[in-house]
């Protein structure tokens, strides 16, 4: 059974190609996407995905509120912080925030796909 993942983006390019790309994948079923972290919470509440890709910098509610929040309603729900913004202490920050791992929109998408599939094999 695929594992189920909900899209967090404010981009629909972003969105679509992830989407896409995840989709061709057997073991991957994108359950939902979401424009903004507020979004993102509601859709998570409804659709219970068994994982978020989040993206950091959105409007309404940006990756690391989004993420608090997503842990203290859904804390065995992973997140992967997928952004295009690097800074010193964005791994500390993320960690803080609650999410498993953070993957650069400048790596290849295998390496987004890759992660995925760390956390859900170190899940089971």
């Amino acid at each position: 059974m695929p594992s189920r993942i909900l899209l967090v983006d404010d981009s629909a390019s972003v969105r679509t190609l992830l989407s896409r790309v995840l989709q061709a994948q057997s073991d991957f079923e994108i359950c939902g996407e979401a424009v903004n972290g507020r979004d993102g919470i509601e859709k998570a509440q409804q659709l219970k995905p068994d994982l978020v890709v989040l993206d950091l910098s959105m409007p309404v509610m940006n990756g690391f509120e989004a993420a608090r929040a997503l842990q203290t309603l859904m804390p065995r729900v992973p997140i992967v912080l997928y952004t295009s913004y690097g800074f010193p202490t964005l791994a500390q920050e993320a960690s803080a925030a609650g999410v498993s791992a953070v993957v650069s929109k400048e790596e290849p998408l295998d390496a987004l796909i890759k992660k995925l599939r760390h956390i859900f094999k170190s899940a089971a």
